[in-house]
């Protein structure tokens, strides 16, 4: 399954959906739908951080988005461009239909690249409050999916209420940190608007939310989004400066070699 944070899965899914009557739909069609998503070719996107902590102190980040849409398998790649501390900081996702994703995290202070591990999915990604899984993406196969309510909505900035699914994602193996994910996804665009991130206790542990959508060259894209931990009393902020879809990008801009040179 794609990831539920907009921002950094711009372009990880496939084909648009195909045409249905969204009452008809079931939990799993739902589920596919937002993963199928018309998300472009391919995008190139730039994006501000701004990480707070309990205290409420921010820390800003700026990072550039490449995504690759692939028969075989779509291609992303972040990388960090400020501040000082994390710029160079590379991620490369390589999607895998038949198999695992492989995941690779570039440090520059190490000089090497590093594989991220199935059981490090759902660890923090570069101290944010966001998982390596909200950002590179989830197996649909993984989880199971209940539809809670078909005729949810949800409020957008502007005030005006837009029809919503109330989905719930369980994960097959309950064992994860946060096997359960209960969202609200839009049905005029399938877009994951908001999301109750459930830890092992059942505890509404993580809340993502977006606060500005709008049409992109056609595609409805999240400008605006945050993923706030109520435990840990922090809170990561997302936003779009810049965002281009199908530039034309090349698979060649996804390969561990460019990873590996993103500080240079």
């Amino acid at each position: 399954m794609r990831p539920i944070v907009l921002a950094l899965s711009l372009a990880l899914s496939a084909l648009a959906a195909p045409a249905a009557s969204p009452a008809a739909l079931t939990a799993e069609q739902v589920a596919r739908n937002v993963q199928d998503r018309d998300t472009g070719k391919d995008s190139k996107a730039e994006l501000r951080m701004k990480l707070f902590d309990r205290r409420g102190r921010p820390r800003d980040r700026a990072l550039t988005l490449m995504t690759l849409r692939r028969s075989a398998g779509d291609r992303s790649l972040i990388r960090f461009t400020y501040p000082n501390d994390i710029r160079g900081t590379g991620f490369l996702v390589w999607e895998h239909p038949q198999g695992d994703d492989e995941r690779f995290l570039y440090l520059p202070s190490l000089g090497r690249v590093r594989r991220i591990a199935g059981s490090e999915a759902q660890e923090s990604f570069v101290g944010s409050d966001f998982s390596y899984e909200d950002i590179s993406g989830r197996e649909l196969e993984d989880f199971t999916y209940t539809l809670l309510d078909e005729n949810a909505a949800w409020a957008g900035p502007d005030g005006a209420s837009r029809p919503a699914y109330r989905l719930a994602s369980t994960r097959k193996d309950r064992s994860a940190a946060f096997p359960r994910v209960v969202s609200l996804v839009l049905k005029d665009s399938f877009l994951v608007v908001q999301a109750d991130v459930h830890n092992r206790r059942d505890e509404k542990q993580k809340v993502y939310s977006v606060r500005r959508v709008q049409q992109t060259q056609g595609i409805w894209t999240v400008y605006e989004s945050s993923m706030t931990n109520a435990l840990d009393r922090t809170r990561t902020e997302l936003a779009v400066e810049k965002i281009e879809y199908n530039i034309g990008l090349k698979e060649d801009a996804f390969s561990r070699r460019v990873l590996e040179g993103a500080a240079r």
